[in-house]
């Protein structure tokens, strides 16, 4: 019965959407025979209707007492109301860290359509696309008739509030932290009826971060400029998921600020003088060559640590909050410390790898 609603809706969106045909259906003048046969026409979809919705409505009070409940409720990461099936067919993503969680947990098969920049895994590109994150095409993800669409923080009050009104479910996520990012695995878990996967791949995550807490108990900081960009020159502030990541990784944001994604200005930079310069890229090779052409520019050249080629490069994985942010971390703390990492136990003054030696790509 939701679906039918649901379709109606989207009958009736699509033709607000035709104007063209309002105005012809206008002008069209029926004759009493055509009026009759539409009259029929009418009064058979109105029982093949009734025919399909008969099942939904119990014959008994007794039918309606064991009848299983249609729905459940469950509560997004922003205390909203969800209203779901107690099985998920149809899933639309709206952003590329969900889809990688949707997979992650295994339910890809159940994914109708994602974003344009759902890349990963390479498989989630193959998959039906809606558009952008900011502006996807809600026709396309209601015609999907999807039992939810997972949102998050990124996609627009708007987006959400006109799926709202055409009454499709919307799961959002709010991720600030490398730990809330693990839960969010798990709320999706939830929403999708994978408890089980969820709480496997979570459990996972959670060992593989003791597992460094304990490698690196002890040692301390490195002091490190996170580039998210070059030109303006942006970094990350402290309330972000990177800079939480970075901190589980052994490292410390030179720039303190509460702006998530402060433009800094370099000559401060050359004041801070920062242990290690740390990049994230999709493609290791073409973040190395714009760091090579940084190397002899003002500012940059004056840095110890572009003189030392103290710079880690790592996988732009740690740029989402999804499972793959804590392979970029661990690859992140190897390079900061390698030292917690070695058989022969801590060096004294742990070295920074070359940047071709430091590159990690996505597993």
């Amino acid at each position: 019965m939701i679906r039918l609603v649901s379709l109606a809706r989207l009958f009736y969106f699509l033709w607000r959407k035709d104007p063209v045909r309002r105005i012809e259906m206008k002008k069209m003048k029926w004759s009493r025979r055509e009026a009759v046969l539409q009259g029929a026409l009418c009064a058979g979809l109105t029982a093949l209707l009734l025919i399909l919705c008969g099942p939904v409505f119990p014959k008994s009070g007794r039918d309606a007492q064991s009848a299983p409940a249609a729905l459940r409720e469950i509560t997004d990461e922003t205390g909203r109301k969800v209203k779901l099936p107690q099985e998920v067919d149809r899933v639309v993503s709206l952003a590329p860290n969900l889809t990688e969680i949707v997979f992650a947990l295994g339910d890809e098969n159940h994914l109708a359509a994602d974003t344009d920049y759902c890349d990963y895994p390479p498989e989630a590109a193959q998959k039906p696309h809606v558009g952008g994150t900011v502006n996807p095409n809600l026709e396309e993800v209601a015609a999907l008739m999807p039992d939810v669409i997972l949102a998050t923080s990124i996609n627009r009050r708007e987006t959400v509030a006109a799926l709202d009104r055409l009454g499709f479910p919307v799961f959002i996520t709010d991720p600030h932290s490398v730990d809330e990012m693990i839960a969010t695995v798990e709320h999706i878990g939830a929403a999708l009826a994978v408890e089980k996967s969820a709480a496997a791949v979570a459990g996972d995550l959670r060992s593989r971060l003791s597992d460094l807490d304990r490698r690196l108990a002890g040692a301390p900081a490195r002091r490190v400029l996170f580039v998210v960009w070059t030109e303006p020159l942006i970094s990350i502030g402290s309330g972000t998921f990177i800079a939480d990541a970075l901190r589980r990784a052994g490292g410390r944001s030179v720039v303190d600020t509460k702006i998530e994604w402060p433009h800094v200005s370099l000559e401060e930079i050359v004041r801070l003088q920062p242990e290690v310069l740390v990049f994230a890229g999709a493609h290791a090779v073409d973040t190395q060559r714009e760091i090579e052409s940084l190397r002899n520019l003002p500012g940059w050249r004056s840095l110890k640590a572009m003189q030392r080629s103290d710079i880690v490069v790592i996988s732009d994985a740690i740029n989402r909050p999804a499972p793959r942010m804590v392979d970029a971390i661990e690859t992140l703390a190897r390079a900061l410390h390698p030292e917690a990492f070695s058989a022969g136990g801590a060096t004294a003054s742990p070295a920074i790898p070359a940047v071709e030696e430091a590159c990690a790509c996505a597993r």
